[in-house]
């Protein structure tokens, strides 16, 4: 008979969820995944798996240590008036906790990102490297006949499947043609990762969010966790207000006795909360995994939860753009790292620029939006040249040796001989971006930014290509002909979320705890306030409360 009663049950299986399940496995209890999906991972194993906890072990052994309050201070700064004290403290409290707790007791083991600067350098307490870590790469046969478990990475996000680290990893990709070493290492990584398509159907040198899922399913597997794939809770349980399980789409009860916790990966498809939440929502593209529908928030209302609408931003921000595929299956890219690189600019329909380029991709959206009258549509172009598409690659458009005129015929990349031409192609003025550019190539000369200062900290110069001077992240665009993709707000998921305090646990609207109710990952309100004050923030605090929840089930207070 199917087993109806746990200690935990946990709903999602991204990294909150299963940092959940796994902690409280490890303390000893009996613990159910329940996942809606075929597949485990949801947004998190599309990611790029980093993840920001000052204070970490793999920055300390590696000699980098941490003023205790700098974070605090950095954050608050950041924040300002959306600064949430008590859970940041918690927050910070656990990470550093959470990454020794893994690494120690499970198969999750981490890297430091040791160069990786906090995104606002100029604020007091700013990290200048070693608050972030990353899930080492992993092989996905330990996971035996599991690996069918495991969500596929991104298409645009990849190379015919294989995904590509940021660090080490990218830059050898990035400088192939220009470094025998860096050939070397690619040619054994693609034949490598094409042996592993012919033989397993999927690459198997897991990397990013995939290493970190494929670590933490192995890890759940370790401790016995149950795994509900395919299965749809309707409604939570309660016994004299404690959540104490949950009911199926089938009837059936299942039970927990130490409680349920909510990291089923907010609400970026929910089209009635993204309207009343979502600034332009009408060209909103998520990032997010279809099944991403508000589950848990609808769940929780239902027996008293809070939600809080009061973050600086309902959704972790990104600028993307529309992939149609020749198969006609439509995707959305990411623009992460080419717009910090040296001879790329962002324009709206008037051929000017509207912010740093080589700022926050949550930065970018921000002021894109803020630039543009409420009638006008949101996007803008990212513009380059010729030297630049085939060094750096543009979208999905990948650098050289990789052909690019398929990504010209289906419309996706935009050319023209000349500026103006190019502009016309895209429906930019091309006086607008003439004179944009033309004062460009005059800063750069200089290796300058007179308009927006790029270059001038430490995360835009990571942006950058070190080999570019004498600035990183400036270069003219002059070289025709040239190029540009059309690039829209997008998200990888929602900082709205329940209402929850240092522990976790769900709070009604007048802060009162939901006896048996916790909430991580997107399902819990961002507690950095709706701000991106560094890479991994939405990982940072997924992996950090879920272990916090799955650690308070256990044992009832914080250790």
């Amino acid at each position: 008979m199917p087993q109806t009663d746990f200690d935990v049950i946990v709903l999602g299986s991204g990294a909150g969820g299963l940092s959940a399940a796994v902690t409280a496995a490890a303390h000893g209890l009996s613990v159910c995944v329940i996942e809606k999906d075929s597949v485990l991972g949801g947004t998190t194993a599309w990611s790029g798996g980093w993840i920001w906890c000052p204070g970490n072990e793999p920055a300390q052994r590696a000699g980098l240590t941490e003023v205790p309050e700098a974070p605090l201070t950095y954050l608050r700064a950041v924040t300002g008036n959306h600064f949430d004290e008590p859970r940041v403290r918690a927050f910070l409290q656990a990470a550093p906790q959470m990454v020794a707790f893994f690494e120690t007791e499970t198969a999750l083991q981490f890297e430091g990102g040791l160069k990786i600067p906090d995104t606002y350098g100029h604020q007091p307490g700013a990290g200048m490297g070693g608050r972030s870590v990353i899930a080492k790469p992993f092989d996905g046969r330990a996971l035996g006949a599991a690996i069918d478990l495991l969500r596929l990475p991104l298409p645009e996000t990849t190379f015919k499947g294989m995904t590509i680290q940021s660090g080490p990893d990218l830059r050898a990709f990035m400088t192939m043609t220009r470094s025998v070493k860096s050939f070397a290492y690619v040619t054994n990584r693609v034949v490598r990762h094409f042996w592993d398509l012919a033989r397993y159907r999927r690459g198997m040198s897991l990397r990013n969010g995939s290493a970190l899922i494929g670590r933490l399913l192995r890890s759940a597997l370790d401790r016995g966790v149950v795994i509900k794939t395919d299965t749809v809770v309707l409604t939570l349980t309660q016994s004299g207000g404690h959540v104490g399980g949950v009911r199926l789409r089938d009837g059936t009860v299942l039970r927990a006795r130490a409680g349920v916790v909510l990291a089923t990966g907010g609400y970026p498809h929910d089209a009635v909360r993204r309207a009343e939440t979502f600034v332009r929502n009408d060209e909103h593209r998520t990032l997010a995994v279809p099944t991403a529908t508000g589950d848990g928030l609808h769940l929780a209302a239902a027996v008293g939860a809070d939600t809080r609408t009061d973050q600086n931003s309902a959704a972790a921000l990104c600028p993307v753009s529309t992939v149609r595929w020749p198969d006609g299956r439509v995707g959305q890219f990411p623009h992460i790292i080419d717009r910090g690189k040296p001879g790329v600019i962002g324009v709206l329909a008037n051929g000017k620029r509207f912010c740093n380029e080589g700022l926050g991709y949550h930065d970018y959206v921000q002021a894109m939006q803020s630039a543009l009258p409420p009638e006008a549509p949101a996007k803008s172009w990212l513009v380059c040249d010729h030297r630049f598409l085939r060094r750096y690659g543009l979208g999905i458009v990948r650098p050289s040796p990789v052909p690019y005129q398929s990504w010209i015929r289906t419309g996706y990349l935009k050319t023209g001989k000349t500026i103006a031409d190019l502009a016309r192609a895209c429906g930019i003025d091309p006086v607008g971006l003439s004179q944009t550019v033309d004062h460009l190539n005059a800063d750069a000369a200089r290796g300058i930014d007179s308009a927006f200062g790029r270059g001038t900290t430490a995360y835009m110069r990571l942006q950058g290509d070190p080999d570019h001077g004498p600035n990183p992240n400036v270069a003219p665009i002059q070289t025709g002909p040239f190029y540009a993709v059309e690039v829209v707000p997008g998200s990888f998921g929602t900082f709205t979320g329940l209402r929850t305090d240092g522990q976790a646990r769900v709070l009604t609207a007048d802060q009162q705890v939901i006896p048996g109710l916790y909430a991580a990952g997107a399902d819990n309100a961002s507690v950095f306030g709706g701000f991106y004050p560094a890479g991994g923030i939405n990982l940072g605090p997924a992996m950090t409360f879920g272990f916090v929840a799955g650690r308070h089930a256990a044992t009832g207070d914080t250790e």
